[in-house]
C-alpha cells in the first residue's frame, strides 16, 4: 500500500535493532529519508547500510545516548540541515531491567527516568519546532502493553512508561492546532533482544526454561504466538500516514489481543 510517505522525512530512535531496525526499514520502504541513531556505533551502522542498499534511500546515521538531551539536540539539527526538516520522529529506547520494587535501586528509578521518559521530552522539544513551521508533523512514542496493564517484575517500566502516555495526551492537545499528532504504540510480548533478557530473568526466577516462558508468553495471547517487529513497524509507519489523519492523542496496542481490559 502507498501511504503518501514518499520522501517525507523520518527519525527513529534506538533503530539498530528490533523494533526500531524494523520501523526505520517500514519507513524506507515508503520512500522516506530516514534518519537513524543508537549508541552501538558499529550496529547502527550495518543497520543503516542494509536499509540504504536495500530500498534505494538516504539515511543518516549518527551514534549517542538518547539521555543526553545535548547530544539529541545536536542530532535534530543534523537531520533537518541534512534533509530540510524533520516530518515524522519515533521515540523508542531500551527497556528498563525486570526487577520488582524492593530490588529496584534508587539509581534504577533515575535511570528509567532518563532513558524511558525523559528522552521522549527531549526528542519532542527539538522536533516539534521543525514541524510546526510545515504544519505538519508525527510524533510517535513507542512504549508497552505495561501502559494497560502492569507486568509482573516490569516495576520500573510499569510506571514510568506511563509518564510517556500523559506526555502524549499533553502534546496532542497543546500542539493538534500545529498540525501535529501525537500517539503511543505499545507493544505486547514481541520477538525481540528485549524479550530474550526477560526470559532470562523469568527462568532463573521461576526454575522454567526459557522455551517454557516463551511458550508461556505466546499463550497468554488469543493469537497464541509472539509479536514480530515489522507488525509493530507497521503500525507505526499507518499511524504517520494520512490514513491516520484524524488519531492523535491515542495508545495503539499491537499485542495480539493479550490486553484483557476493555
Amino acid at each position: 500500500m502507498n501511504l503518501g510517505l514518499k520522501d517525507r522525512v523520518a527519525l527513529v530512535a534506538a533503530s539498530s535493532q528490533g523494533i526500531g531496525r524494523a520501523t526505520a526499514e517500514a519507513f524506507a520502504a515508503e520512500g522516506c529519508r530516514v534518519a537513524m541513531c543508537a549508541r552501538n556505533q558499529q550496529t547502527l551502522q550495518a543497520a543503516a547500510e542494509k536499509i540504504r542498499k536495500r530500498h534505494n534511500v538516504d539515511v543518516l546515521a549518527e551514534a549517542f545516548d538518547v539521555t543526553n538531551a545535548s547530544a539529541v539536540s545536536r542530532f535534530v539539527a543534523s537531520v533537518a540541515n541534512k534533509f530540510g526538516g524533520i516530518d515524522v520522529c519515533v521515540t523508542n529506547a531500551g527497556g528498563p531491567p525486570a526487577k520488582g520494587f524492593l530490588a529496584a535501586t534508587l539509581e534504577d528509578w533515575q535511570r528509567a527516568l532518563e532513558l524511558n521518559f525523559l528522552s521522549t521530552v527531549y526528542f519532542a522539544r527539538d522536533v516539534i519546532p521543525h514541524m510546526q513551521r510545515k504544519r505538519w508533523g508525527r510524533i510517535i512514542t513507542i512504549t508497552s502493553i505495561t501502559t494497560k496493564q502492569p507486568v509482573t517484575d516490569l516495576v520500573l517500566s510499569n510506571a514510568v512508561r506511563a509518564g510517556v502516555v500523559g506526555l502524549v495526551k499533553s502534546l496532542a492537545n497543546e500542539f493538534g492546532k500545529d498540525g501535529i499528532l501525537v500517539n503511543n504504540v505499545g507493544p505486547g510480548f514481541t520477538a525481540t533482544d528485549r524479550l530474550k533478557e526477560l526470559a532470562v530473568s523469568r527462568s532463573s526466577a521461576s526454575g522454567k526454561t526459557e522455551q517454557e516462558i516463551f511458550d508461556g508468553w505466546a499463550a497468554d495471547a488469543p493469537l497464541k504466538r509472539l509479536g514480530e517487529p515489522r507488525e509493530v513497524a507497521e503500525t507505526i509507519v499507518w499511524l504517520a500516514s494520512e490514513s491516520a489523519s484524524y488519531i492523535t492523542g491515542q495508545t495503539i496496542l499491537v499485542d495480539g489481543g493479550m490486553y484483557k481490559g476493555l
